[in-house]
Parts: C-alpha cells; sequence; structure tokens
C-alpha cells in the first residue's frame, strides 16, 4: 500500500518582500508582502501580516491579511479582519464579520465563458 505523501507547502515569511510573479503547484503561505501575481494549484493562505497586491489564481484562497487585486478561486474565505480590493470570481465565498471587501463578485462555475442568449426568430404579425 503506497503512503500519501504530504503537499509541499511555500512559506513566504514575514520579513520577506517578492517583486515578481510566483506559479506552482504546491500550497502557499504569505507573512510578507508580493508585488506580482500568484497563480498556483493549490491553498493559498495570507496571513495576518501578509499583503499582496496583483492578481491571484489558486484552488482555494483564505485571506486574513491585506490583498489589492483580483482573484479567480474555487473557494475563497475572508477572515475577520482582512481586507480585500479587487474583484472576486469565486464558486464558494465566506466573509467573516469584520472582513472589509470592495469590488465585484461573480459566483457560480465562474471558469465557463458567459452564457450568451440565443437569437430569436422575429414574431409574425397577430391578425385579427
Amino acid at each position: 500500500m503506497a503512503v500519501k505523501s504530504e503537499q509541499e507547502i511555500t512559506q513566504i515569511g514575514s520579513t520577506v518582500l517578492i517583486k515578481g510573479d510566483i506559479s506552482g503547484k504546491s500550497d502557499v503561505r504569505v507573512a510578507g508582502k508580493i508585488n506580482g501575481s500568484i497563480n498556483i494549484d493549490g491553498e493559498l493562505i495570507i496571513e495576518k501580516a501578509g499583503y499582496v497586491e496583483g492578481e491571484i489564481k489558486s484552488v482555494t484562497s483564505v485571506i486574513a491579511g491585506s490583498v489589492k487585486g483580483n482573484i479567480d478561486t474555487d473557494k475563497l474565505i475572508l477572515e475577520s479582519n482582512s481586507q480585500f480590493v479587487g474583484n472576486i470570481k469565486t464558486k464558494q465565498l465566506i466573509i467573516q464579520e469584520g472582513a472589509i471587501f470592495q469590488g465585484n463578485c461573480q459566483m457560480g462555475t465562474h471558469a465557463a465563458a458567459p452564457a450568451q442568449q440565443a437569437p430569436v426568430a422575429p414574431k409574425e404579425p397577430i391578425k385579427l
């Protein structure tokens, strides 16, 4: 029987400033500052002291710190005292009391293109 290995977690410490993009398949925990996009196939955790300015794409995101930018994630949790300024695309959104959200939110199957209306045939005039 194979033993399931634990998912790798990349940690960005509170004294670290990253100017650039981050991408990968592991979970990421941010206690420092990131000026750039984050694109991961895992969970993103932004701790209370963490700050991200840029676009975010992840499977799950838990934000306790601050974000300025847009996010595309399957599940987003804005913890109390978190601040999020930007647009959200998600299937599931949880905003705890005390969290600040300023922007727009699109929920549902966000990966799908917006539905387009089928063309409507012109109606025949009603004869009396």
